[in-house]
């Protein structure tokens, strides 16, 4: 009983993207006090990650979640972040814009009105976005195709991005940290990421707010090369050490 109790926790977790104690203790029709036991063996065992009295999936076994699945998740937020960094584009800039449900938001809220700019990106479905846009050029990475993210990665991804030079970078991630940087759950990935990184002026992250205080698998960059960082307004008591190491804080 206990057992299949904990599988149903883990389950409306994967269905609802995050879930308070209250809201699975009414799921579930038992007690706040039954919740937070079955919580406490579920994230001593990985299974999830409790913050600031809410559980979410640990984000290991989030990230190869189709990129259809991740974009339901959170979607107001990632669109407020979406918006906010799309601001920051402007006529005439080379940027990349990397894979992922945020950095698809970006690619959204680009501005049909912007002139002579060029958008590179490893993202099939941000390139099909981009489309819409006339004063665009969008160039594509190459690469081999990774599906459930629709992200080109290696080989050949790599020696696209070296002959670019782009003003910013618009980068997606799994983890933001003030100790180990930005990270992400994909090597593959997490290298094509690091040299966009190497090749752009100014680097912009964004990530919801689950992201801050997280370390994932592959490093990235470190906080201190990051220009920007932009998260949503759930973020009400992220660690304060990762945002004393971004110089540009905004939270939409």
């Amino acid at each position: 009983m206990i057992e299949g109790r904990r599988s149903e926790i883990v389950a409306l977790v994967r269905q609802h993207g995050e879930l308070s104690v209250t809201e699975l203790s009414g799921l579930l029709g038992v007690s706040e006090v039954t919740v937070r036991s079955d919580l406490s063996a579920l994230a001593q065992a990985g299974h999830v990650r409790r913050t600031r009295g809410r559980v979410s999936l640990p984000l290991d076994l989030r990230r190869e979640a189709p990129l259809e699945t991740s974009m339901r998740e959170f979607a107001a937020a990632k669109r407020r972040i979406g918006q906010a960094a799309a601001a920051l584009v402007r006529s005439g800039d080379t940027v990349f814009l990397d894979v992922g449900s945020t950095t698809s938001e970006v690619a959204r809220a680009l501005s049909p009105s912007l002139q002579d700019v060029t958008v590179v990106t490893n993202g099939l479905n941000i390139a099909l976005l981009l489309e819409r846009l006339p004063g665009v050029r969008v160039i594509v990475t190459g690469g081999t195709l990774r599906p459930l993210q629709h992200s080109l990665v290696s080989p050949y991804a790599l020696d696209v991005l070296r002959h670019i030079h782009a003003d910013r970078l618009f980068l997606g991630c799994n983890g933001v940290h003030a100790a180990s940087g930005v990270t992400n759950a994909n090597h593959e990935e997490a290298e094509v990421k690091r040299l966009m990184a190497e090749q752009a002026r100014d680097v912009v992250v964004v990530a919801d707010h689950r992201k801050l205080g997280v370390v994932s698998r592959a490093f990235i960059t470190p906080l201190d090369r990051v220009s920007t960082l932009i998260t949503d307004r759930a973020a009400t008591s992220p660690p304060p050490d990762v945002l004393d190491a971004v110089k540009d804080v905004r939270v939409v």
